[in-house]
């Protein structure tokens, strides 16, 4: 007796029901076009953002040291 091959699944991302991890899922790791097209927008808006660290020289939020003589550089 054979078992049939099991299909990977995760909670997608944004309604959190089960999605086929499965290449034949094209809205991986979504479950749906709706949720992939809504992360997207998401997105878009601006409501998501990948962080950076920033370069301490074009930072204006940290202040300088007026004694640092790399100050006026």
């Amino acid at each position: 007796m054979t078992t049939p091959p099991r299909t990977r699944t995760a909670p997608c991302p944004q309604c959190r029901q089960p999605a086929s991890l499965e290449t034949s899922n094209r809205f991986r790791p979504f479950c749906g076009e709706r949720c992939k097209l809504l992360d997207l927008g998401e997105w878009f808006a601006g409501r998501y953002s990948i962080p950076t660290a920033e370069d301490d020289a074009t930072s204006e939020e940290t202040p300088r040291d007026p004694e640092d003589p790399q100050r006026l550089q």
